[in-house]
């Protein structure tokens, strides 16, 4: 292309003056071309490497949802529920505490422990509450990690009754309510504060009633066996319930009784109801064995 071009031009000019010009370009042009050629790296486009490369920004990464807050931030958990909740019998500190204080020292966070537990609370008390505008919900909207027990309370009529005279179809209605109960208390604390993700952890019970050597002393083997099968299903009502509200349901059956032959007598105070110290500490290193690594 270049030689035709020069030759177009250079015919109205003498043959040999042409050709001495149109030789000199040619030279020129292979210098430049040489030249340009150890210029450029093999396989570029001839820019520079350094200024392509700074011309690429560095990219941030925003937190993910479910991303830990860090040591830096405190989580806030929050414990509602009945007389288990609030610690009755113990004069120690309570599964709430502990859990929350355990958490840190695991995952090197910063907690706030708040206990809204209140002796004698029964699930339909604790679902008012948690749906009535006021400081009860507004504390649980705080929540960044919520403990709910509860449902033990709601069979107290069935205590004094004999073992014979309330088979399933005596109890079943009302640990049905329970579990509804349950799904409708968890509803609410996600409905208290939408925008604000919560990990909601709820138990079940060892025995509705009292349990360990103290319960069968006071209310007899029998008694005893009719108590583990009433207990066994409300665990059932209500851990059907916090699952199909997105809750993750934590049983304290197990670590207390086993296979239901463990004696819990040394997890419980000394009326045979409530957990003592170390009854504590079991359902707060069993919470957070059940506890998401990533909780918020």
């Amino acid at each position: 292309m270049p030689e035709r071009t020069c030759g177009t031009f250079w015919s109205r000019w003498r043959l040999k003056a042409a050709g001495a010009a149109a030789a000199l370009i040619a030279i020129a042009v292979a210098v430049a071309l040489t030249e340009f050629a150890q210029a450029a790296p093999s396989g570029s486009s001839g820019k520079p490497v350094a200024a392509k490369a700074a011309s690429v920004p560095r990219l941030t990464t925003a937190p993910q949802p479910g991303a830990s807050k860090g040591s830096d931030q405190s989580i806030t958990v929050v414990g509602v529920g009945d007389s288990v909740t609030s610690g009755q019998a113990c004069n120690c500190a309570t599964f709430v505490a502990m859990y929350a204080s355990d958490l840190a020292a695991a995952r090197g966070l910063q907690t706030t422990a708040v206990n809204l537990g209140v002796s004698g609370m029964t699930s339909t008390q604790l679902l008012a509450k948690m749906s009535t505008p006021g400081p009860f919900r507004d504390q649980v909207a705080k929540a960044d990690i919520l403990l709910v027990t509860i449902g033990a309370n709601d069979l107290i009529s069935l205590e004094g009754k004999q073992p014979a005279g309330c088979p399933a179809t005596c109890y079943g209605p009302l640990i049905d309510s329970i579990g509804r109960n349950t799904q409708l208390i968890v509803a609410a604390a996600q409905a208290a504060h939408p925008g604000h993700p919560q990990t909601i952890l709820v138990t079940d019970y060892w025995n509705v009633f009292q349990d360990g050597d103290v319960g069968s002393a006071e209310n007899g083997g029998g008694f005893q066996s009719w108590s583990d099968r009433l207990t066994r299903a409300e665990s059932n009502s209500i851990c059907t319930a916090a699952r199909a509200a997105n809750a993750t349901c934590v049983s304290l059956y197990s670590p207390f009784k086993g296979n239901g032959s463990k004696n819990p007598t040394a997890l419980l105070a000394a009326d045979g109801d409530h957990p003592n110290a170390a009854g504590h500490q079991l359902i707060a290193t069993t919470l957070l064995a059940n506890t998401p690594q990533s909780p918020l």
